[in-house]
């Protein structure tokens, strides 16, 4: 959930200031101050650059003479102008549906009723399993039970089938109907 006193921007913001509270050199853009020893995360594609949408970094420079901040992807720096912060977040939470796929030593999951359509079994057990050494359930005791007991998924009709069919029918090829499957697609 990004949006909230629990949500991903809101705790990003506070945990820089316990993390990284008076950096060296500092750039206020797009919504997001950066500065230097920030945690950051690459949000699109940057095939220039060559890095993309999830690929964690160290702000390591801000200069304020040539305009640009310098991050640390890996041991590789990649060197962005002002004007193109737009391409980065603060990186010290993320959300599950961002977080899959990936570990960390430590997970900190806030579950409260604030968010309670995202108290979802599924997505429990998803930030659960991020959680390499250490995972902590931080928040209110009747949303930890909502979440563990809702097994169902938010559905989304995408008249995929109905597409299916239409180009079936104008390509020559014959295919079953589809019109009963729902296809679930996760909201997160």
């Amino acid at each position: 959930m990004n949006r909230g006193g629990l949500g991903v921007k809101s705790l990003n913001i506070e945990l820089q200031k316990l993390l990284n509270p008076e950096p060296m050199a500092s750039i206020t853009k797009f919504g997001w101050t950066f500065g230097m020893g920030d945690k950051v995360v690459q949000t699109v594609n940057n095939y220039d650059k060559e890095v993309f949408n999830g690929d964690l970094g160290l702000i390591r420079k801000v200069d304020h003479v040539e305009l640009e901040v310098t991050v640390d992807f890996e041991g590789v720096e990649v060197v962005y102008d002002f004007n193109e912060l737009d391409e980065l977040d603060l990186a010290y939470a993320t959300s599950i549906h961002k977080s899959q796929g990936s570990e960390y030593p430590v997970v900190i999951i806030p579950v409260a009723m604030q968010h309670y359509m995202l108290l979802q079994r599924n997505l429990l057990y998803t930030g659960v399993t991020r959680g390499k050494k250490l995972v902590v359930l931080l928040g209110e005791a009747k949303a930890i039970g909502m979440a563990v007991r809702n097994v169902t998924q938010n559905n989304r009709l995408t008249r995929l089938s109905e597409r299916i069919e239409y180009y079936s029918v104008t390509s020559q090829i014959k295919l079953p109907d589809l019109s009963h499957i729902i296809l679930p697609i996760m909201y997160v």
